[in-house]
């Protein structure tokens, strides 16, 4: 199995993601999308897959400062271009397990994936 966890470095919850990952001696690859950017057909899949409201991070510093005028109207293209434009917006982890992606770090979730 390929497994890739996305994420951004000093983040705690990708640290946590990480360590429960290495723990377990699941072998996975690290993007740093902040360090190394993002595609945007990677996020188009992901916002297919998930849904934009679940990738899109808006409980994020980053997310939060935005001006009013770039909250509203939200769709998947509009949280595309936010996300393609500040990759911290992104929720973390994204981890793909063979094209399967979870969204977020939950152990118990993570139990029943490997």
């Amino acid at each position: 199995m390929t497994v890739t966890i996305y994420g951004i470095k000093n983040c705690d919850t990708m640290k946590k993601a990480r360590t429960w990952l290495d723990a377990r001696g699941v072998a996975y690859t690290f993007h740093d999308y902040k360090a190394e950017g993002i595609d945007e057909a990677s996020l188009v899949r992901w916002v297919d897959a998930l849904g934009w409201e679940t990738v899109l991070n808006r409980a994020g510093t980053t997310f939060r400062a935005l001006p009013e005028a770039d909250k509203q109207g939200l769709d998947a293209k509009k949280a595309i271009a936010l996300m393609l434009a500040q990759p911290s917006m992104i929720k973390r982890p994204i981890l793909d397990r063979n094209g399967a992606l979870t969204a977020g770090f939950k152990p118990d979730i993570y139990e029943t994936l490997f």
